[in-house]
């Protein structure tokens, strides 16, 4: 709680810059894709397109902020401001800090997708009501994500590889993880890329809950695929920041 707090307090001083990204940016790219483009798209799967494309951009912007806040934070803790080297020297564990870290994050993700949750009610995108569970989706999409994020920015030397990051990881996953249009429309060859992706399974749940209809697996299955990532992410997070402040 006391590493939660510290990240608290940092973003009192800094939330007016996330504001556009975290709620103004999703809700204007819902309404100028879903119901601009989605008036030439029309109909996917038996819905409009603005509410089959709702629960792809929730799980994406919880992605894109996991992965986002899980890169030049971590390593200027390490690097420049040497944060984690000062937890250390107190009874904080590194259990601890990545405990901390990742509520810090889930708080952010949370009140996201609430707000977006809200929004695209008011414009008539939700069909059932299993889509009040979407942000818990949303929270597993986050850890799945930051988990290892975290552990590879506490494992690097220069941010320059965070461009390698955001260029063949996060933006291809956005892109073809089901966000935009069904995967099935991929070739059968690149569509186990968007499987091994955690996001895929995030969009999956989400749209399975705001549609009220079935996942492509069983959702049990998509569970354990996004529990799967945040489990190794931590285990490699823990030997990552043990590795480090013995530096």
């Amino acid at each position: 709680m006391a590493v939660l707090e510290r990240h608290l307090f940092l973003y009192r001083r800094l939330w007016r810059a996330s504001v556009f990204s975290s709620f103004v940016l999703p809700v204007l790219f819902l309404v100028s894709i879903g119901m601009g483009v989605g008036g030439h798209v029309g109909r996917i799967g038996g819905v409009d397109y603005l509410a089959w494309i709702v629960p792809g951009v929730m799980a994406s912007t919880a992605f894109q902020m996991a992965i986002g806040e899980s890169t030049y934070s971590v390593l200027g803790d390490f690097k420049w401001v040497r944060g984690y080297h000062a937890m250390r020297a107190t009874p904080v564990e590194i259990r601890d800090m990545l405990a901390g870290w990742l509520l810090y994050i889930l708080l952010r993700v949370e009140i996201a997708a609430v707000v977006f949750l809200g929004v695209t009610g008011l414009f008539g995108a939700l069909r059932s009501p299993w889509a009040v569970v979407t942000p818990l989706v949303a929270a597993l999409v986050a850890v799945a994500a930051a988990a290892p994020v975290t552990a590879f920015a506490a494992s690097i030397e220069h941010d320059s590889y965070f461009a390698l990051l955001f260029r063949f990881v996060m933006i291809p996953s956005t892109l073809f993880a089901g966000v935009f249009f069904p995967v099935e429309q991929l070739p059968a060859a690149v569509r186990p890329l968007a499987y091994v992706s955690p996001l895929w399974h995030g969009v999956e749940l989400s749209r399975a809950a705001t549609l009220g209809g079935a996942p492509p697996w069983p959702a049990a299955v998509h569970v354990a695929c996004l529990v799967v990532f945040a489990v190794v992410g931590l285990v490699w997070a823990r030997a990552a920041f043990r590795t480090r402040l013995q530096d």
